[in-house]
């Protein structure tokens, strides 16, 4: 199902080069807001519009970058860690 929104998400050229080398990340939180807005189907899928693809792919965005600023601390956190 997300795979359908994914390569929408191409079709319109709304991917920045890092998201296209990041298919499998894109394509799993965009499962997670797919499943937090009901939508479970290619059918709702293929006929959201281009804004609504916008607004979707804006909260996949969010998510990353809340993830990669996680990812981050903790990889700080660790290297504090090593350097005692």
């Amino acid at each position: 199902m997300s795979d359908l929104a994914y390569f929408r998400f191409l079709s319109y050229n709304l991917l920045t080069e890092e998201e296209k080398k990041d298919k499998e990340d894109i394509v799993a939180i965009t499962e997670q807001v797919l499943n937090t807005k009901g939508m479970e189907c290619d059918a709702t899928i293929s006929k959201i519009s281009q804004d609504n693809l916008k607004e979707m792919l804006e909260d996949v965005r969010q998510i990353r970058k809340k993830k990669k600023k996680k990812d981050k601390e903790v990889e700080v956190s660790i290297e504090k860690q090593i350097e005692f």
